[in-house]
């Protein structure tokens, strides 16, 4: 069984700002039919906290490859 949230409870959760989700992450990172869904075709957005989760999991436990650089790319010396 899923766990739906609002965006406000979404945002309570991964100490964003509603707005940020809502502006930055919905559409480029979190997809309809997967992270949330819009119940009875409304325009309510629900968000599903399993495939957010598991989502995050899966860049959390990728081996790190060598240091971070600020530019978004790695050290490996």
């Amino acid at each position: 069984m899923s766990t739906y949230l609002t965006v406000k409870q979404l945002a309570e959760r991964l100490h964003y700002n509603p707005r940020y989700i809502t502006q930055s992450l919905k559409d480029r990172v979190l997809f309809e039919g997967v992270h949330y869904v819009r119940p009875f075709g409304g325009r309510k957005v629900l968000y599903v906290w399993e495939a957010i989760e598991d989502e995050m999991s899966r860049y959390s436990t990728q081996p790190m490859t060598g240091i971070p650089m600020s530019n978004g790319g790695y050290c490996h010396g």
